[in-house]
């Protein structure tokens, strides 16, 4: 096949089972490989599905700028199709990311604002600031993934029905973290309306309210906080808001190193540690669930931007965590 560009190429990523937890499991636990998209994340999706909303909306024109507040991937992913398209992008980060991410914005051409990191109440929080910038450009939008829907429309109109597809419908569970809740959102609504029976599981750092939400009702934070980047959340987003979720699985910073380690020692994979938390999550709901059922999660980047933090022993031993092997 061949694609007709760079947008053709976001999306139709291979889904690639994880012989050692398998193995381990009797199960059958798949990962989407979204660190096989042009940006190398699965946010290319969404931003590819926002800038479209925009265009169509007439709100993002010719020579247009779009900015948005990001842990890097969904900048990342902008930047690649603001340059497909002409646009020039301006992206606000909170300075608790690898600096991995903040070179390789720059690389590719996008303004990069490192902001002091502070909650999302506090009206600097790097989302506000990019949206409010944003009012102050003509022929500019504020991509605002955590609130766009289009976010989840890209993985209900792409990710859901590749999924769907790759498992010919033989599918018992999907997990995965949410941030934006895009992912998860989009994902649940298009497999439940294939099979109710899909278990959907939110996968949630410590750190995060995601996980009381959804075992207690109430959006409370759990104590932390994660080393993990851009999941997690202590708010619930539009994308998020009404969403069918079966349940929510915690896990540690820890047992995230251990299977990122692990999976890069014993099968080769070299992973970031969105992923690492997706698949501990796809581990303990596979021993939950028992031997021969098919549970899929989201390989969601890979582990080159995090050489300086995940893959570096002295940042390890900074935050008490040690690098060691799934047990």
């Amino acid at each position: 096949m061949i694609l007709d560009g760079l947008t053709q190429a976001i999306g139709n990523t291979p889904l690639i089972k994880i012989e050692s937890l398998s193995a381990l499991t009797g199960c059958n636990i798949l990962g989407k490989a979204e660190f096989m998209n042009p940006g190398g994340s699965v946010k290319d999706r969404a931003a590819l599905w926002m800038v479209r909303e925009a265009e169509s909306n007439g709100s993002l024109m010719k020579d247009g700028t779009v900015v948005e507040g990001t842990a890097g991937n969904t900048g990342i992913g902008l930047a690649h199709v603001c340059n497909n398209k002409g646009y020039d992008c301006i992206i606000y980060m909170p300075d608790n990311q690898s600096t991995e991410k903040v070179s390789l914005l720059k690389t590719l051409g996008a303004e990069v604002r490192v902001v002091p990191t502070v909650p999302y109440a506090d009206e600097e929080n790097y989302q506000k600031q990019a949206g409010r910038f944003a009012k102050t450009i003509e022929n500019a939008i504020w991509a605002n993934q955590f609130d766009n829907t289009a976010n989840r429309l890209a993985h209900y109109e792409t990710t859901g029905p590749e999924i769907w597809e790759q498992t010919k419908g033989n599918i018992n569970a999907f997990t995965c973290a949410t941030g934006t809740g895009g992912t998860l959102a989009g994902v649940s609504r298009y497999l439940k309306e294939q099979r109710q029976d899909i278990q959907i599981i939110a996968a949630d750092p410590f750190g995060s309210a995601i996980y009381n939400w959804i075992t207690k009702g109430e959006p409370s934070m759990t104590p932390g906080p994660s080393i993990t980047e851009g999941i997690g959340n202590s708010r619930i987003t539009r994308n998020l808001a009404d969403t069918q979720i079966d349940g929510a699985i915690q896990v540690k910073d820890q047992d995230m190193v251990d299977m990122v380690y692990s999976l890069l020692h014993e099968d080769g994979w070299f992973l970031g540690s969105s992923s690492g938390i997706n698949l501990c999550s796809a581990y303990e709901l596979a021993k939950k669930l028992g031997p021969g059922n098919t549970i899929v999660t989201i390989l969601c980047d890979d582990g080159s931007k995090y050489q300086s933090t995940l893959f570096n022993q002295e940042f390890l031993e900074r935050k008490s965590l040690r690098a060691g092997h799934v047990k």
